[in-house]
């Protein structure tokens, strides 16, 4: 006797976009040596749709073995391991992947440190987003899926730390030449300039330009200024390519330096 499948179309169109779904799923990894932390995290992300955790590890050597076998997609990475911290285990990782072919995953950095060495550590050794463990679920779904669309999240707390940072090297013309800490990103050089003469900032790139620096995702940025998220999206890329940067801090960084924003 043949055997038939006796799903209605309506049935089997749900059953292919359960597949699709699935295919479509980010697949993250947890690297936290907090037990009740760890297992707390991996359950509230598991009940998140379009997220999938597929490991977790308790320290940092163990952390480096997970990202090389499952490839994730985004690992969240606590600073304060055991073993090697998180900022060597970002190092480590983002080194050995430089000449991949596929993408390095994306690293977002999960702590309760927020002090300027260590963010600034975080970002240096390759982090592409950083997020403070107080945060709320929902709010670190938001930064993950972010992060996952290649566009760096980072704390509010955090991102006043390094735009402090980035103001205190900033010399003054007043006072004395003196040594100061190496700034993130260099000043606007000369053909930049030319190049923001040559292709401004429209005034509402600058406006989302100023929300950007304060910290706002693009979430934010779209319920403040009444637009989609989609358009942000489409001004943020044309700010940082008229900046030439990579990515929102080092715009907001370049921002203050050449004086776009105060």
């Amino acid at each position: 006797m043949v055997s038939i499948n006796s799903a209605s179309p309506s049935e089997n169109k749900q059953a292919i976009a359960n597949r699709n779904e699935t295919m479509t799923q980010m697949r993250l990894i947890v690297i936290e040596d907090h037990d009740l932390t760890r297992i707390g995290l991996v359950a509230a992300l598991q009940r998140k749709e379009g997220i999938q955790v597929v490991g977790e590890a308790a320290n940092g050597l163990q952390g480096l073995k997970l990202l090389e076998n499952t490839k994730p997609d985004i690992a969240i990475v606590d600073i304060g391991l055991p073993d090697i911290d998180g900022i060597e285990v970002v190092r480590r990782y983002k080194q050995s992947n430089l000449e991949g072919e596929k993408p390095a995953t994306k690293i977002l950095m999960l702590t309760m440190h927020k002090s300027q060495d260590s963010v600034l550590a975080a970002f240096a050794a390759g982090a592409d987003s950083y997020c403070m463990k107080e945060v709320s679920v929902d709010r670190l779904t938001d930064a993950l899926r972010m992060t996952y669309e290649g566009n760096p999240w980072i704390d509010p707390t955090i991102a006043n730390i390094v735009l402090q940072q980035v103001r205190q090297s900033v010399p003054d013309d007043n006072s004395p030449q003196q040594t100061r800490h190496t700034a993130i990103i260099d000043a606007v050089e000369p053909e930049y300039r030319q190049l923001l003469e040559n292709t401004p900032l429209t005034e509402r790139e600058l406006e989302i330009l100023d929300l950007i620096v304060a910290g706002c995702s693009n979430s934010d940025i779209a319920e403040k200024l009444y637009i989609t998220v989609g358009t942000v999206k489409t001004h943020v890329r044309n700010i940082l390519n008229k900046l030439c940067v990579d990515d929102r801090t080092q715009a907001a960084v370049r921002a203050l330096r050449s004086g776009l924003v105060s």
